[in-house]
């Protein structure tokens, strides 16, 4: 069962909440990160990613760039743009894009939980990703940067984030791409216990995004458990920052693929090829949508196909066998184009749903990439019954957005 706390949250006063928010660290590169904090010293930028703050190229692994980190840091508390709430709270996390909000409870998830596969996860971590995510904490003593949860759907706690959204935000902003980002402190201490007492009946959280975060939080706490000769297990390093929200709120969107060649066939050659395992339509010039599972949408030298799974070239009774990014990947990828390993191959990038399918075209229209290939989003209860037999996602497979807000709240580790 799920073991959360309430923790005292650092972070901006209400007037400069705009100022300090920001993306988080890894969906832009250090050059967006110094256009977006431009004039502006109170970004979080200069604490997540503080190469920002030396000339254009500095390595962000720099030992000078992780000691400015906590310079910042420091130098943001001693300003005032941070401040550790006085006491502990579950607070609750709203956001809106196109018309549709979700709401989370941010919390502070146990390390231990995630040790033991209370908190499961669907997709493979690498120790290079980790370990500098874990140096991050190791030297600021804090979560920084959220990680993002889901959990089955739990009436009493959809009771309680109605109560508790029914009143004033502390923080309601629309940030520079659009999406809105509203925030709650929840002060009443009976919701708090009821909070922790109602994540105790939940048997399991699912990581949904920031599978390296959480990894890396939760190897730190680990470690500072080893190195305390009086450790008790009830010590804030036992937690770690986190954003949860009921299944039911989420909505995956596709995340699509771009090759950079057919492989040494033609475009006729390579059609027929995929006649083998798909039905191959031709949509003509128009952008054309996958329209469910097992329908693929396919952009080729100025035409759109549709491609459908033929019988017996997919599972629907596996977990990893009935996802999309299987068959693509088994069918197309590594049959017909000889990619093997998506994580590691030059010819293949991939391409977050929230870019649309006109950023495909233009990849392919530019001559850098030779097709596209646009894929069915997978479900919610697709991630979660993958988590739950103790599979992993092939790489590449989700995209969830928006992402989460940085710098709304940190979590202190002492």
């Amino acid at each position: 069962m799920a073991k959360v706390k309430p923790f005292r949250g650092i972070r901006p006063p209400r007037e400069l909440v705009t100022e300090v928010a920001s993306r988080p660290y890894d969906v832009l590169n250090s050059e967006e990160a110094r256009t977006e904090a431009e004039g502006n010293p109170k970004s979080l930028y200069h604490i997540i990613k503080p190469e920002i703050d030396f000339a254009p190229g500095t390595d962000e692994h720099d030992p000078k760039v992780y000691d400015r980190a906590v310079e910042n840091f420091k130098a943001f508390k001693q300003n005032g743009w941070l401040v550790q709430d006085d006491a502990e709270h579950y607070y609750i996390y709203a956001q809106t894009m196109n018309g549709r909000t979700q709401y989370g409870i941010v919390i502070a998830a146990n390390v231990d939980d995630y040790l033991s596969g209370v908190i499961k996860k669907h997709e493979l971590t690498r120790r290079d990703k980790e370990e500098d995510r874990m140096k991050h904490v190791r030297i600021q003593n804090a979560n920084i940067e959220p990680v993002f949860f889901a959990f089955p759907d739990n009436a009493a706690l959809q009771e309680i984030i109605d109560r508790v959204t029914a009143d004033q935000p502390e923080y309601n902003f629309v940030a520079p791409d659009g999406f809105g980002h509203t925030f709650w402190v929840i002060n009443d201490r009976q919701l708090i216990d009821r909070i922790t007492t109602e994540f105790a009946k939940i048997p399991y959280l699912y990581i949904a995004d920031g599978h390296h975060r959480t990894a890396a939080a939760a190897l730190v706490g680990a470690e500072k458990a080893r190195n305390n000769p009086n450790h008790r297990g009830d010590e804030e390093y036992n937690y770690f920052l986190a954003v949860a929200f009921p299944a039911s709120h989420l909505k995956i969107i596709d995340y699509n693929r771009v090759v950079r060649d057919l492989n040494g066939l033609t475009p006729k050659q390579f059609l027929d090829r995929l006649n083998e395992a798909f039905i191959v339509e031709d949509k003509g010039t128009e952008i054309y949508h996958p329209a469910r599972l097992h329908n693929f949408s396919l952009y080729l030298q100025g035409r759109w196909y549709s491609l459908t799974a033929r019988e017996g070239k997919y599972n629907d009774a596996d977990p990893i066998g009935v996802l999309d990014v299987t068959i693509s990947s088994d069918h197309i990828l590594r049959d017909i184009l000889g990619i093997t390993d998506l994580r590691s191959d030059k010819r293949i990038d991939f391409v977050g749903g929230i870019r649309g399918l006109e950023e495909l075209k233009r990849r392919v229209d530019s001559g850098e990439m030779a097709v596209a290939l646009a894929l069915y989003p997978v479900s919610m209860d697709q991630l979660i019954n993958i988590a739950d037999t103790g599979n992993i996602m092939p790489p590449k497979t989700t995209w969830f957005e928006p992402k989460l807000r940085s710098g709304l709240v940190i979590h202190a580790l002492d």
